[in-house]
């Protein structure tokens, strides 16, 4: 039986919760768990399971996320026959993903898997989609939708003839996106849910991002997303090991390689190139790439965007439910806050 799967990743969602993180940059390209960034989970579990043709369908501000993934070299995607395709929109607005696959349809035709995995670029997890499929096809499913705990996660497994057919008839029959047909309960398919068990996190607003982000530093969750025979890839970077100083002082967080510790850092995630100062105190917090903390800063419950400067004695407070964000590139001083 063929089984062969192609995998495609919708990056046309736009949501104006995650606006803040997103001006500059995709949904799919923010980064996360100090190393990586959205699309890596879905990228990574789609070549986990053995797919090796992945289409990525972006929107808006895609510029970072060609970066980032490149030829699909990480991913072992840079093939002479399939591998890693990139589709930008030609529309501005948001005229629904079946718009966008029936605008690059001689794609779809060009391939021969017979099975299409959708999925979203914003939902951490380590997934099989073998196991899925394999549910699929067992339960004669048209469409089979993965949902955990009763709440989608958007995706889907479906045959690619029947993709095919929906996006291309999708001015006749109203449906903009795979949703819509899983929604429509008189669409007359087969719809078919598969509970996913493990953990999932659907990244969706800034306070998701902080709270899911923070997660990771939980044991049992860092097992279940980071698994020894499913890694999650990502675009590599040669930088030194990170550096602690003798007063550096690091408890129940992540620092990612390339990072100068010199001061206390407690329940956070520090990206890779960080720099934090003597005497400076961050808690509950993430800092991303090339963060410049000085000396005698207190953070706390605060979100650092990429290459953004902390000022000698700087003190910036957020809450758990609502963390202070310091935008990309910006430079936050004591004189600023006080």
């Amino acid at each position: 039986m063929n089984k062969s799967m192609l995998g495609i990743i919708d990056a046309t969602i736009h949501n104006e919760e995650m606006q803040e993180l997103t001006l500059k940059r995709s949904i799919a390209a923010v980064p996360f768990g100090g190393r990586y960034r959205l699309i890596d989970f879905v990228l990574s579990n789609m070549v986990n399971s053995g797919i090796q043709n992945v289409a990525i369908f972006p929107r808006y501000q895609y510029r970072s996320l060609m970066d980032h993934l490149g030829s699909g070299k990480q991913w072992d995607l840079d093939r002479k026959r399939d591998g890693l395709f990139f589709f930008p929109s030609s529309e501005n607005e948001n005229t629904g993903s079946f718009q966008h696959f029936k605008e690059n349809v001689d794609f779809f035709g060009r391939s021969n898997q017979k099975y299409v995995v959708i999925a979203n670029s914003f939902t951490v997890s380590n997934m099989n989609y073998k196991l899925i499929l394999d549910r699929h096809i067992q339960n004669r499913c048209d469409i089979t939708h993965v949902v955990k705990e009763d709440e989608t996660l958007d995706m889907y497994v479906l045959e690619k003839d029947l993709l095919v057919k929906l996006f291309m008839n999708h001015e006749q029959t109203g449906y903009r996106s795979i949703m819509d047909v899983v929604e429509d309960i008189t669409s007359g398919y087969k719809i078919c849910n598969y509970e996913y068990t493990n953990y999932a996190a659907v990244i969706d607003s800034l306070e998701s991002y902080y709270e899911h982000s923070l997660e990771l530093l939980d044991p049992v969750v860092w097992k279940q997303v980071f698994v020894k025979d499913q890694p999650v890839f990502t675009k590599v970077k040669d930088e030194p090991p990170t550096s602690y100083s003798k007063d550096a002082y690091v408890k129940n967080s992540m620092i990612a390689n390339g990072a100068i510790i010199e001061g206390h850092v407690e329940n956070s995630i520090i990206f890779r190139g960080v720099k934090i100062g003597k005497g400076t105190v961050v808690k509950n917090s993430i800092v991303m790439q090339k963060g410049v903390i000085g000396e005698n800063c207190v953070l706390d419950s605060v979100i650092l965007d990429k290459d953004v400067k902390v000022e000698d004695g700087t003190s910036l407070t957020g809450k758990t439910d609502s963390p202070y964000l310091v935008k990309k590139g910006s430079v936050q001083g004591a004189l600023m806050n006080s």
